[in-house]
């Protein structure tokens, strides 16, 4: 299967459970992978074949930047959920979502979930 591939896209937001993090926005970032055939694409060189990335990004930015949640798996899921709904012709999504600089009390590299669903609601 192929991929179409959007990495590292970077939003600001807020999100996550401490008043912090509802008061002052935080940098996020969120990568996604849509399993689906790009034949056609590669074949005809006309975007009328292929999914315009820009739409992609619009859906993820949409989630990121709406309202807030308490957790990363939920924008993942909401991201992966709206992703295969407005494209059908994808088959699975893998989509990580990234809080790189969390209000923790220790320092680490940030926190990441990846999550990869499929159309029809499997997880695998």
């Amino acid at each position: 299967m192929d991929k179409l591939i959007l990495r590292e896209m970077h939003f600001s937001a807020r999100h996550g459970v401490l008043p912090a993090e509802a008061e002052n926005d935080q940098p996020f970032s969120a990568t996604v992978e849509l399993e689906l055939s790009t034949a056609r694409a590669g074949a005809s060189d006309r975007i009328e074949d292929a999914i315009d990335y820009r739409k992609v990004q619009g859906v993820v930015r949409d989630v990121i930047g709406g309202s807030r949640k308490h957790l990363i798996e939920t924008l993942a899921e909401q991201i992966a959920g709206r992703l295969l709904a407005a494209f059908p012709e994808v088959h699975a999504v893998v989509v990580e979502v990234v809080k790189p600089r969390p209000p923790v009390d220790f320092q680490f590299a940030g926190v990441s979930v990846k999550i990869r669903r499929e159309q029809g609601g499997a997880a695998r």
